[in-house]
């Protein structure tokens, strides 16, 4: 049996009455919760034949999803991630592509053809809210006794560049990374009654690894949390008041949109730091919201495939290293090693940038693993990440960074957000393209003069050859730009305007 299983087998001896998950404004009791997870387990075990069958399921922020993640994981089983946010025909196309045992889905889902008909002869059961008021075993996670290296979850990545990949995590990794995040706090699992304490705050979406590891954080210590259907700022400031975590975190886009609520500082006085993750966090966004609030923004750096962060900012290290190591992500967690290295593979200097490798049980492998994000390590192993490898722009032979371009335009006065392609050029191969959010309440400025501005701050090729202003930038359930909507959306609107070649 693996530590993950038996943290959460641990949880049968919790009081019955005791709050577990509050949700909407109401808490689920550990009796009302593991009720439902033991009915679950029973009817995944008379639905399939045989123990280590897959279970998919439809993963959105409800108590019922926690209720599954016991039924499963609790009882040693591997459970398969399906976003309830994609229209049904694609859930159902990925839960068939990943060909799962069995489909726990919400009934509106199953009441749906779209959904249905392509998943005929996989058995379906119904994933509600509320537990049948008939008799049940009286805990879950009686089931099989799981192997470190046995599958835990198989999860999507957010697909914000191309195609979501469908990751595997073992019970060892999702073990290694809840304890890495733990040394790095400097935290202890402690000795006190199970489900007490302050409650955790889960904002992001369940189907992403962020949301995911956040449950799973507040199941294997055994402490309450807050659970919202989606995030928006007046439930995000309300739980935080509410509840008065110290530590919890959101992505950059929902600290920007914290910042617009002009959010009184008292509703955010509990919180000692913020930790932040799922998309790059600008040093600017981070000295705004320090000012207007106090609390510090401690970046992290992960990706599903490490099953969570690998390297972070701690409070220590902030009150250090702020002003001295400002656009950071901070330093490699403990029992992590990170490098970077050249296209071929031989490591670069210190202060160099190259391609960022992982060496990391939470990779599930012992050798060095290499990432798609260029990055820099100073003497003090503060990591710096400063684009992607694949996204580099190749113009008529000259590379650009797509980051450096968007933090050019970013400059501006009247923009907020930036991002840049490299879009097919007959001539060049490739060239640079722009996508702005403005500033709200602001006078739109000309796309051309936006491009002239860059010629102050870039080289000449740098320049993108068009700028499209968007009302807003399209968003994944990370809240990460997803790019490839915005291609699609900067394709359409390039092609609505016809503006000449630059």
């Amino acid at each position: 049996m693996t530590a993950l299983v038996e943290a959460l087998r641990r949880l049968r001896d919790a009081p019955a009455d005791a709050p577990l998950v509050e949700y909407e404004g109401r808490w689920w009791t550990w009796g009302e919760v593991s009720r439902h997870a033991a009915q679950l387990e029973a009817r995944i075990e008379a639905a399939t034949a045989g123990e280590h069958v897959r279970v998919a399921v439809v993963l959105g922020n409800r108590p019922a999803s926690v209720a599954a993640l016991l039924a499963t994981l609790g009882s040693g089983r591997p459970i398969l991630t399906l976003n309830p946010m994609q229209p049904a025909p694609r859930v159902a196309a990925a839960a068939v592509a990943a060909k799962p045992d069995l489909v726990l889905a919400p009934p509106a889902l199953l009441a749906d053809p779209g959904f249905t008909a392509p998943l005929a002869g996989v058995p379906l059961l119904p994933l509600s809210d509320a537990a049948d008021a008939d008799t049940a075993p009286a805990q879950p996670g009686a089931g099989i006794d799981a192997k470190p290296g046995d599958v835990a979850v198989e999860i999507f990545t957010s697909g914000t560049t191309g195609s979501p990949k469908r990751i595997a995590l073992t019970f060892r990794q999702l073990e290694v990374s809840l304890a890495s995040a733990l040394a790095h706090t400097r935290g202890t699992a402690a000795d006190q009654p199970l489900l007490s304490g302050r409650p955790g705050l889960v904002a992001l979406p369940l189907v992403h690894i962020s949301g995911l590891w956040g449950v799973l954080q507040g199941l294997c210590e055994a402490r309450p949390f807050v659970l919202l259907p989606r995030f928006t700022v007046d439930a995000w400031v309300a739980a935080v008041a509410k509840h008065r975590p110290p530590v919890t975190g959101l992505p950059p886009a929902a600290i920007r949109a914290v910042l617009d609520a002009d959010v009184p500082r008292e509703q955010l006085s509990s919180l000692r730091a913020l930790n932040s993750g799922t998309a790059p966090l600008d040093p600017a966004l981070s000295e705004e919201f320090t000012a207007r609030f106090g609390i510090p923004i401690l970046s992290v750096y992960g990706a599903t495939e490490f099953s969570g962060a690998v390297a972070g900012w701690s409070i220590a290290d902030h009150r250090q290293y702020a002003t001295a190591k400002k656009g950071s992500v901070g330093r490699a967690f403990p029992g992590v090693s990170l490098r970077t290295v050249t296209s071929d593979g031989a490591p670069t200097a210190t202060g160099e940038v190259g391609q960022l490798e992982v060496r990391t049980p939470q990779a599930g492998r012992t050798d060095w693993v290499r990432t798609n994000d260029l990055a820099r390590i100073d003497n003090d192993g503060f990591v710096w990440i400063v684009g992607r490898a694949d996204d580099v722009i190749i113009r008529g032979g000259f590379k650009i960074s797509p980051v450096v371009v968007a933090a050019a335009l970013m400059k501006h006065p009247a923009v907020r957000e930036a991002s840049v392609l490299g879009l097919p050029d007959s001539r060049l191969g490739q060239v640079p393209v722009a996508a702005v959010e403005l500033e709200p309440h602001v006078e739109a400025p000309d796309p051309e003069d936006l491009r002239e501005f860059c010629r102050a701050h870039l080289t000449a090729y740098e320049v993108p050859t068009a700028v499209v202003i968007l009302p807003a930038l399209p968003r994944s359930a990370s809240m990460k730009v997803d790019r490839t909507a915005l291609t699609a959306m900067v394709e359409a609107a390039l092609v609505a305007g016809a503006p000449a070649p630059a």
